[in-house]
């Protein structure tokens, strides 16, 4: 099988120089070039022809947004990864990066305290994504797809979304179709950092209709709003006498992450049970495949998103090919079908 042809543009030589070895010392990568700016970088591109390019955002004369938006009009499908700071400049930049089209993200490592530990973030973090752009990961194969119907009669409580890689554009469609006045909660956890995950709310609350918020402790759980799960907090809920409230907390990560999907879904199906809805959208690996199976048991009912419209079909992949969707859709028709399982349609004509 033929490597991966990676093109690294960075204007710092220690990190083009850094990543260039780790990339390379890995056999099923190949570094084919690299760039100091997006004007050397899109020189290269056709000299070069890679597979995958590795975009920093901070950059003399072009800098990682221009580069991005010039990549893309000439070549729409080249997976373009941002390599970014974890600095809030940084941060704002790469939410904005992925909603001009790039295709995942990586944060540049800091104070981990040693070159190995440097070394082993980057091969953790950055390599798999590399791969899966570049063709080399798929999810298990897929069997034929058991649908179950609803069997429950109990009134839909809450909604719980799980996603990754893909996750904020999907993200956008999904919760940009519901209605203002959404008569239950939204819960979400979308793998990303400290950080990115207040400001991704942010920018998604300024597309919806429903108002999206990073998730506090204690705050009590309301019709008609999301809450997204904090970065490197796990998010849960807890019922009192009388209401239900959301918590986080620092409990080790679970699938390689923190916050995690099957956390919150494990959670949605102790409180809510029946009253449940789970939403597995596009992402990398098969977080949400237990909690899946933890809100089927409870007698609640599991939407995955499919292969055609996934960046990444992994982790709906997986919730499939274990038979716990009872439903499986396109992006474009999660939303549609989410108003029609809590009974929106019949609330809005009755209200005529």
């Amino acid at each position: 099988m033929p490597k991966i042809r990676v093109l690294i543009v960075d204007d710092a030589v220690v990190v083009r120089s850094r990543v260039s070895k780790i990339l390379s010392s890995d056999p099923e990568l190949e570094v084919v070039g690299v760039a100091a700016n997006g004007r050397i970088a899109l020189a290269k591109i056709p000299r070069v022809n890679p597979d995958v390019v590795i975009l920093d955002i901070e950059m003399p004369e072009m800098d990682g947004l221009q580069t991005l938006s010039a990549i893309r009009q000439i070549y729409p499908h080249l997976p373009v990864i941002m390599f970014s700071t974890s600095t809030r400049t940084g941060a704002i930049a790469t939410i904005e990066a992925l909603s001009l089209g790039a295709s995942d993200y990586a944060t540049k490592p800091s104070n981990l305290g040693s070159v190995e530990a440097t070394n082993k973030y980057i091969q953790e973090d950055l390599i798999p994504k590399i791969k899966v752009f570049g063709g080399f990961w798929t999810p298990s194969a897929i069997a034929e797809p058991v649908i179950f119907p609803v069997k429950s009669h109990q009134p839909v409580e809450v909604v719980a979304i799980g996603v990754s890689t893909g996750g904020p554009n999907a993200l956008t469609v999904v919760l940009g179709k519901l209605p203002a006045d959404l008569s239950v909660p939204i819960l979400i956890v979308q793998h990303m950092p400290p950080m990115f995950t207040k400001l991704l709310a942010e920018q998604l609350s300024s597309k919806c209709q429903i108002p999206i918020h990073e998730a506090v402790p204690g705050q009590i759980l309301e019709p008609g709003h999301a809450w997204i799960a904090p970065g490197d907090y796990h998010l849960i809920v807890e019922r009192d006498k009388t209401a239900v409230r959301l918590a986080t907390h620092q409990a080790s990560p679970e699938n390689s992450c923190r916050p995690s999907v099957d956390v919150l879904f494990r959670s949605v199906a102790e409180v809510y049970g029946a009253g449940a809805i789970a939403v597995i959208l596009t992402g990398m690996g098969q977080d949400g495949l237990q909690g899946c199976k933890c809100i089927r048991e409870a007698g609640g009912q599991v939407l995955a998103q499919d292969k055609a419209t996934s960046v990444v079909w992994g982790m709906p992949g997986f919730v499939i090919n274990a038979g716990l969707a009872n439903q499986i859709l396109p992006l474009n028709r999660i939303a549609d079908e989410i108003m029609h399982r809590i009974g929106y349609n019949q609330i809005s004509i009755s209200g005529l």
